[in-house]
């Protein structure tokens, strides 16, 4: 990194998004279909799932890597490392950002993954197995590893600043935009942070399957219920959003055209083990996040949750929100119900909770929820509520236990559209 050493501790401000999400690719088609309450959830059809338990998923059926992605690349890469290196182009065109004119230092990348390159391993293992060794690609050594799509990004950007990723499941994708405030704060001028996830393939799917959370329903509408007495499971999804996350100060000195809003609180924790009588670590990271960000509760104005769907995790949730905030004390959403659970592509949430602002409005979870009532939650259901929005929470947790929470605040005045 250049020498930026600075006495302030810097704002971390969010200047750009790009999504990449099974009800609409792209920022403008995604929101337009979540404030329709549209839906990307059906049939599985990257490969024969008929003889799987799990038929439906959230599928991006109209990105075709072909249109976005050179074929000397694509063949070295994974869907996942498609999908993000197309929203980060578009997180940058949003932020008016063009790295060949930023030092290569001061830029960096910081990404989530959950599983990696899963169907691009699938494929080489496949020839590993029916060919023999010769025939298994060099690009396998890279292409599933965990890092891939931060070395893609920074090589295609030259971004040559602090990068990493970080590997917990939903919940990593807020820890790396926690990261990427930290960067921003250690002086860093421009971080694309954020995360993708494809694991639509018989290999992802059957590990998916081995957390026992998933949906075996093959209704659409009913598949995915969130704290509902009828809660089954998740269904999964592939996609996700890249942020553009600057130091407002130089945001500001090359003329950014807007900010969506500031990251102001995080925090992560890890549940105990099983049977050690300890509470579950999810109400300490919303509590820690709250601190963080200098927050009392009752200025939260929508919670975006985690909405497992699954009966005690949904409980465990429902209880740490009414005991932070009161029963039915802040609006809760769960968007995701319309694109499945994207694992290491949660950061759609903060991408949509940073919508939320922008645009005063509480996106509505699935239609087809019925909240419980003992759950004491005010979960948004059906069709969007007016705001105002200012300040978002959202919420993430992690197969094994990980938590992790963020806090949003809408732009300092001057810098929101």
């Amino acid at each position: 990194m250049s020498v930026r050493t600075a006495t302030r501790t810097a704002t971390a401000v969010v200047t750009g998004l790009g999504v990449a999400a099974p009800n609409g690719l792209g920022v403008a088609p995604y929101w337009s279909a979540v404030l329709r309450g549209e839906s990307g959830i059906g049939p599985l059809t990257r490969f024969d799932a008929s003889g799987y338990p799990v038929r439906l998923a959230g599928e991006i059926s109209a990105y075709r890597t072909e249109e976005h992605i050179h074929d000397r690349l694509a063949v070295q890469t994974d869907r996942w490392t498609h999908l993000a290196l197309t929203a980060t182009e578009e997180a940058l065109s949003d932020a008016g950002a063009d790295p060949a004119t930023l030092p290569e230092y001061d830029m960096a990348v910081v990404t989530s993954s959950s599983s990696g390159g899963t169907e691009f391993g699938q494929h080489e293992i496949e020839s590993l197995w029916s060919r023999g060794p010769r025939y298994v690609g060099a690009y396998q050594s890279i292409a599933w590893f965990y890092a891939a799509t931060t070395g893609q990004i920074s090589i295609r950007h030259g971004m040559r600043g602090p990068c990493g990723v970080v590997a917990a499941e939903q919940a990593g994708a807020l820890d790396a935009l926690g990261h990427a405030r930290r960067v921003v704060r250690e002086g860093a001028r421009l971080v694309v942070s954020g995360g993708t996830d494809a694991s639509l393939c018989p290999y992802g799917l059957v590990a998916q399957l081995s957390t026992g959370r998933l949906s075996t329903s093959d209704d659409p509408e009913l598949a995915y219920l969130p704290f509902d007495a009828r809660a089954r499971g998740h269904l999964p999804g592939e996609g996700g959003a890249m942020l553009i996350v600057e130091d407002a100060e130089s945001a500001a000195e090359r003329g950014v055209a807007h900010r969506y809003g500031e990251i102001v609180g995080h925090a992560s924790t890890f549940d105990p083990a099983p049977g050690s009588g300890r509470e579950p670590g999810l109400r300490r990271a919303v509590m820690n996040a709250l601190i963080d960000a200098r927050m009392a509760p009752e200025e939260i104005d929508v919670v975006f949750a985690d909405a497992a769907a699954v009966s005690e995790l949904d409980r465990i949730e429902a209880e740490a929100l009414a005991w932070v905030f009161g029963p039915r004390g802040v609006p809760v959403t769960a968007p995701k119900t319309m694109t499945g659970r994207l694992y290491g592509g949660a950061s759609l949430d903060v991408a949509t909770a940073l919508l939320a602002i922008r645009d005063d409005v509480v996106p509505p979870s699935g239609a087809a929820i019925v909240p419980r009532p003992d759950y004491d939650l005010d979960l948004v259901v059906g069709e969007p509520r007016p705001g105002p929005v200012r300040t978002a929470l959202v919420v993430a947790r992690g197969h094994g236990g990980m938590n992790s929470a963020l806090v949003l605040r809408e732009p300092a005045p001057g810098g929101r559209d």
